[in-house]
């Protein structure tokens, strides 16, 4: 393929994913919705903070505690400081009675820059990979799944690599 057709085809999906983006904004803007958090649970809530705190990097930015209840709030940050200041959505841990999962359907989605260096990183922290990463269409983006230790699926999207820079 020339490389004229590489980038006019490179920015049409640039411009694509940029109109696809500013109408969801647009939208989002209009009805006032933005995504907060998303929820898993656990028996063990602190264990389970502390594999997202080892294989993703999340900070605790808060914990809320009650009798027979606990939840703890991380986002993504180099310190406490800044994952409390990053406006971006948390993960929020929150006690359940049972890890015993029926449902695979409900799981986090990750973005992540480098999807064999994450999944070292979920297998290093105690989670477990779900078969190898799978090429999603002709779009050079690789998507895989894993577990957390009590089971709460993710799924990890690895967008596509310019040519010539590896992750």
């Amino acid at each position: 393929m020339s490389s004229h057709v590489t980038k006019t085809t490179r920015r049409a999906a640039a411009w694509s994913l940029g109109l696809c983006a500013a109408l969801l904004a647009g939208l989002g803007a209009q009805a006032g919705v933005a995504l907060n958090a998303a929820r898993v649970g656990a028996v063990d809530v602190p264990a389970l903070a502390r594999f997202y705190e080892t294989a993703f990097g999340l900070q605790e930015v808060n914990r809320l505690e009650r009798p027979g209840h606990l939840e703890v709030m991380l986002n993504f940050g180099d310190s406490v400081a800044a994952a409390k200041a990053n406006p971006a959505a948390q993960i929020v841990i929150m006690h359940r009675d049972s890890d015993d999962l029926k449902d695979e359907v409900p799981h986090m989605i990750l973005t992540v820059t480098d999807l064999a260096a994450t999944a070292a990183a979920i297998t290093a922290a105690g989670g477990t990979i779900q078969g190898k990463p799978i090429p999603f269409g002709k779009s050079g983006m690789l998507i895989g799944f894993a577990a957390d230790p009590v089971g709460n699926r993710l799924e990890l999207i690895q967008q596509p690599q310019p040519a010539g820079h590896a992750p």
